[in-house]
């Protein structure tokens, strides 16, 4: 019986080590496979990322709505031919931009 347990576990050592010696094959063959693969499959573009816009703060709005004003009452000066009052012109453009 001693010997049938001896040839038992030279079996199992014997498997062990095919087995070992063969996974280096098997993982480079699947490593040239998934190159070959990867290198045959066209890189889809990648997606391009948006940024989020700033909200303006109250701030921005209040400068924008002031040179909006400013360039608006400017036309109406030119318009008028710069002959009236510039507090005119800079309500009837505060007036325009309001509405």
């Amino acid at each position: 019986m001693a010997e049938n347990t001896e040839k038992k576990e030279v079996k199992t050592k014997k498997a062990t080590t095919t087995k070992a010696a063969a996974k280096p094959k098997t993982t480079a063959a699947k490593k040239e496979t998934t190159t070959s693969k990867k290198a045959a499959v066209a890189k889809k573009p990648a997606a391009k990322k948006t940024t989020p816009r700033k909200a303006k703060t109250a701030t921005g709005n209040l400068e924008e709505r002031y040179r909006m004003i400013e360039v608006a009452a400017y036309y109406i000066a030119e318009k008028d031919g710069f002959a009236g009052n510039p507090v005119d012109y800079w309500i009837a453009a505060e007036l325009k931009i309001s509405k």
